[in-house]
């Protein structure tokens, strides 16, 4: 069975104000990619009126909502949320947990999903949703390593997982750091002992590749396209902060999705990964 996968931070919910116009595009643009499981960072105000928005999306996705994680930092009344939704028709859900409750700036989801024509535990798999720290590397390592265990074999587990994220972690050392905003290169650079700058703090990413979770760029050999550096006019370098890992399934394709259309409605691009899980 070939599964497709999407992270997508949709940037303040898709609500402006009253405005709702940018997330019914998305909801648009996430029809279009047609995915079995979805990884959405940024749901703001999707708890508003009894869940409307987030129950409004799964519908309009014929998708069902897994679970939704308010952040446990944020400003009242307007709270970041995380949802993590799949496919009933593709998968079964065997069971699910919040991870890290009290502990991550965002959340961390975990689902145990089955194919829906398998009838033992072959093929079970662990998809993972999350959105960690902005602050700092320190942070984003320390959430990180929650995940470390699922990148090989762990009693009790499925032996095959894929991580959707908002890692906030960049891809690449830039060319220049000046194309960075001076009070932003606390998140992204490492910060030596006195108080000074290094490169690019990729920490967080180094340990879960180092744990056994494959980045499919480094599995297909093509890099994938930034999904960040264009909605902003004092952030105009390039990164990747979105990332699609896997462990114990074999990657078909991977790609940004890059297009003018995505591009107008959030300060991210969606991320789009098709997978076979072995058996």
């Amino acid at each position: 069975m070939t599964l497709r996968a999407a992270i997508w931070n949709l940037f303040l919910g898709g609500v402006d104000g009253a405005s709702e116009e940018r997330l019914k595009t998305q909801a648009e643009i996430l029809l279009e990619l047609d995915a079995d499981i979805v990884c959405l960072p940024e749901c703001n105000r999707w708890d508003e009126n009894n869940e409307r928005r987030l129950w409004w999306m799964a519908d309009t996705l014929r998708l069902q909502p897994l679970a939704m994680v308010r952040s446990r930092l944020g400003t009242p009344p307007v709270q970041n949320h995380t949802a993590l939704l799949y496919r009933p028709s593709t998968l079964r859900l065997m069971g699910r947990a919040i991870l890290g409750r009290d502990v991550f700036h965002h959340a961390l989801i975990r689902a145990h999903l089955r194919p829906v024509e398998e009838q033992d535990g072959r093929r079970d798999f662990f998809a993972f949703a999350t959105h960690l720290s902005y602050t700092d590397g320190e942070t984003r390592l320390r959430e990180a390593r929650w995940l470390t265990d699922y990148g090989g074999a762990f009693p009790g587990a499925p032996s095959a997982g894929v991580l959707l994220a908002d890692l906030n972690v960049p891809d690449r050392e830039p060319a220049d750091w000046s194309l960075i905003p001076r009070n932003m290169h606390s998140r992204y650079r490492l910060v030596r002992e006195d108080g000074s700058f290094g490169g690019v703090d990729q920490r967080a990413l180094q340990v879960l590749l180092g744990s056994g979770w494959q980045d499919p760029q480094t599995l297909t050999g093509e890099r994938g396209t930034p999904t960040v550096g264009y909605f902003y006019p004092n952030e105009p370098f390039p990164w990747c902060l979105d990332y699609c890992l896997v462990n114990g399934m074999d990657v078909i394709s991977y790609r940004t999705q890059d297009t003018t259309k995505a591009r107008a409605v959030s300060d991210h691009l969606p991320v789009i990964a098709d997978l076979e899980v072995r058996s």
